[in-house]
């Protein structure tokens, strides 16, 4: 059996024509030995609608009775028990009288296309491995599963056709498997393209936050360096030493801030071109977590890092940068007269240490975005977003983990763990101390 074709003259109005298209177009197949039969046509008293009908075969209507009135209606059964080539149905939104098989004209019209064509529905399924759940790849009206169809066609291991329906034949079958591997073919070579799509537009999608999101906070610094420069040059105002000091402590935390933020942004850089080669050896926390702090006022982290605690297998520079950056996030997000203590201790294989803030936290759903290239979680202060980024790449280049958890009693808590060094302090298990890690609000920005 070829396959069928459903045609649907649609029109903005009644008296369009489109049953008089539809009966012309009935008449030049009928000339070419086409055989057509008119199943409903409704002329509604219109002489050139009822002369088209002339000379048309047309199918009995089944007669029912509602409300004590004879209605004619179309008869399915009657159509696919004639099984013409081409039938003419009118009037597609018509509803049918009480009683109908069907309660619309174009459900019986489903009906035929369904029988004639020998199947229900029609569902391309593929997954990705032995244990992953079925996808539907393409369909028609679908099943959602390979056993629920009534036909399965397999191609290969993690794709099936799966039809509803009549059986048909086994050659139709093969014919149809030949498809289904071509389509196969096809969906393996789009997924390819649709994954540098994604890429492309991910790529895209960090340039423009770049620019959205840095470009203020790299013209913030030299705006505010530079009217410092300008009033301290300035020959109409004389300056006592406080303010030309207050003057050049702004210069010089403008400098900071635009240094940090330039690299931090030439580190995003590294990590996301995979240029990262971490140097690693033995390295004291209690030597890198005083200098990570350094970017932040004294009275602002106070640190008690141990001597006892074991040595990191780290590259220095790389876990400074890392500390660095979860301290400031925490002080950003402390509130600015309470302090947020922390603390760090070794656990199995690698040292913790919890920097701790008691800010708003951040959602379950939320933890993981926080540490992607140029996030911020809701009303942040305002920053690059690539510091957490910057933080969690270089921990995991080292070897170690970074995570967000919530703060007992409200906020945040970061924990970066490097990976302890084989060489061990002298000092026995039990005499590793715990160090302390606290931080109050400057509201300084990255």
């Amino acid at each position: 059996m070829g396959r069928g074709k459903l045609r649907i003259h649609l029109g903005a109005a009644p008296g369009v024509g489109k049953t008089c298209t539809m009966l012309a177009e009935a008449h030049r197949r009928v000339e070419r030995d086409t055989d057509c039969v008119v199943v409903s046509a409704e002329t509604h008293g219109r002489p050139r609608t009822e002369a088209l009908l002339t000379g048309m075969e047309q199918v009995p209507h089944r007669r029912l009775e509602h409300g004590g009135v004879t209605v004619a209606e179309m008869d399915p059964d009657a159509v696919l028990t004639r099984r013409p080539r081409v039938a003419l149905v009118d009037e597609l939104a018509h509803t049918n009288t009480p009683g109908s098989r069907n309660a619309k004209r174009r459900q019986d019209v489903e009906e035929r296309v369904r029988e004639t064509s020998g199947m229900e529905s029609a569902a391309l399924l593929e997954r990705a491995g032995d244990v992953e759940p079925w996808n539907c790849a393409g369909r028609g009206r679908p099943v959602e599963r390979p056993e629920d169809a009534d036909v399965e066609v397999p191609v290969g291991d993690h794709m099936a056709p799966a039809l509803t329906g009549r059986v048909p034949p086994a050659e139709d079958r093969r014919v149809l498997a030949a498809f289904a591997a071509q389509a196969a073919v096809v969906l393996d070579r789009r997924r390819p393209r649709e994954q540098a799509d994604r890429a492309l537009a991910e790529g895209n999608r960090i340039r423009t936050a770049l620019l959205a999101d840095v470009s203020h906070d790299l013209r913030t610094p030299p705006a505010g360096i530079k009217a410092a420069v300008s009033s301290l040059r300035s020959e109409d105002v004389a300056w006592s030493d406080e303010d030309r000091a207050e003057l050049l402590e702004g210069i010089e935390d403008g400098a900071d801030r635009l240094d940090h933020l330039v690299g931090n942004l030439l580190d995003m850089s590294r990590l996301h071109t995979g240029t990262v080669t971490p140097l690693m050896r033995g390295t004291d926390l209690d030597e890198v977590v005083p200098r990570a702090r350094g970017g932040v006022t004294e009275p602002t982290v106070v640190l008690n890092v141990p001597e006892t605690l074991p040595m990191v297998d780290a590259d220095p520079g790389l876990l400074e940068r890392a500390m660095a950056n979860v301290i400031e996030n925490s002080v950003k997000y402390s509130p600015r007269e309470e302090r947020a203590p922390a603390a760090a201790g070794a656990l199995a294989d690698r040292v913790e240490v919890r920097v701790v803030d008691r800010g708003p936290g951040v959602p379950d759903e939320a933890k993981e975005r926080i540490f992607a290239p140029f996030q911020r979680h809701g009303d942040a202060p305002r920053g690059s977003g690539v510091g957490l980024a910057v933080a969690r790449g270089f921990t995991e280049a080292m070897g170690g983990t970074l995570n967000a958890d919530d703060t007992l009693g409200g906020g945040l808590t970061m924990t970066p763990a490097p990976h302890a060094a084989d060489a061990r302090p002298e000092d026995g298990p039990d005499d590793r101390g715990r160090g302390l890690v606290t931080a109050q609000d400057e509201r300084r920005t990255s």
